[in-house]
């Protein structure tokens, strides 16, 4: 399945996919979907502007997973970039599309930063498994970072060196 990165053309694709990701695995993202639901298109699309988003799509051009990086936007930071947003929708999950998404996003932040960073939830252990397959290692922790449905949750925060 292709990778592509999506435009602000795709605004209502991803949309549609973000909004499930959100709906479907609440204590993954840090954004809730009731913060992103009544947001125009306008707004996914400036995303898509301002984010490389990396998406996986099947042969009738259906986002099946995506994947964001964005550098930051401080001048001291300039040098890291973050990976935020991946979600593989549940059909089209152990294929490799994780790993291909993770793949362009490394590839697209080589030669603008020298360090990727993201976070990913203890209580999930394939994630884990795939950032760490893909060179990230972890540097700390973020207790207490999310609380859904009164739950707490611990956040891992991994990065890779790019050079």
């Amino acid at each position: 399945m292709p990778v592509r990165r999506l435009t602000p053309l795709d605004a209502e694709a991803f949309r549609a996919l973000r909004l499930e990701a959100l709906r479907t695995a609440p204590t993954a993202f840090g954004r809730a979907w009731e913060e992103e639901a009544g947001k125009p298109l306008s707004w996914f699309g400036a995303t898509l502007e301002r984010a490389a988003v990396f998406a996986a799509e099947d042969d009738g051009g259906r986002l099946l997973g995506m994947l964001a990086y964005e550098g930051d936007a401080m001048l001291k930071r300039r040098h890291i970039g973050h990976l935020w947003g991946m979600y593989v929708r549940e059909e089209a999950r152990g294929q490799g599309l994780g790993g291909a998404l993770i793949a362009a996003c490394i590839a697209h932040a080589r030669g603008q930063v020298s360090v990727l960073q993201l976070m990913v939830g203890e209580a999930n252990p394939g994630a884990r498994r795939l950032y760490g397959a893909a060179g990230f290692t972890l540097y700390g922790t973020e207790a207490a970072s999310l609380r859904v449905d009164g739950v707490e949750a611990v956040t891992l925060l991994m990065a890779m060196r790019l050079d």
